[in-house]
């Protein structure tokens, strides 16, 4: 089942689940100001609409580890569709890799990477990220702090969207 509108109800439980993905159905329901079976289907729709894509916990780099975070501004050498399948295949197959953006402009593709310390990251750098076919050259910009860590878009229940098609 495809919706492509959301109301105020939907919103709300998108906003709760999206901060909050460990909450019960009783309390979402709560929130949402309907009761639990209305509001557990209503989950359910979202989920098979693909609104919801899962659910996962945040964990702590640092405490399990991860002290580098680097940002890594990756420029290929063709810009051909395969190439670029090929180059986000093989970034898939990077643990250190944690998200892939491709992007338009200067720069191709844009990786987030977590290392345990500068040695293990120049180490992902020389043997697999700069040694990988078409890559022509990486620039690296390392993680000092982050003060701002949202997941997910802004939601705001009172305010609906255009329609989502």
């Amino acid at each position: 089942m495809r919706r492509t509108k959301l109301d105020k109800i939907d919103r709300k439980i998108l906003r709760d689940l999206q901060a909050n993905g460990r909450i019960t159905n009783v309390e979402l329901a709560k929130n949402a100001g309907i009761s639990a079976p209305p509001c557990l289907r209503r989950v359910r729709a979202l989920e098979e609409a693909g609104f919801i894509r899962g659910y996962h916990a945040d964990l702590d780099e640092e405490q399990l580890g991860y002290g580098v975070t680097v940002f890594a501004f990756v420029g290929l050498e063709s810009q051909a569709e395969s190439d670029l399948v090929e180059f986000e295949k093989r970034v898939g197959r990077w643990p250190l890799v944690r998200e892939c953006h491709m992007l338009q402009g200067e720069t191709d593709f844009l990786l987030k990477v977590v290392a345990r310390d500068l040695d293990s990251y120049n180490r992902f750098l020389t043997n697999e990220l700069t040694a990988a076919p078409n890559v022509s050259h990486v620039r690296s910009a390392i993680g000092i702090r982050t003060s701002k860590r949202d997941v997910g878009v802004p939601i705001d229940p009172e305010r609906p969207d255009e329609d989502l098609d």
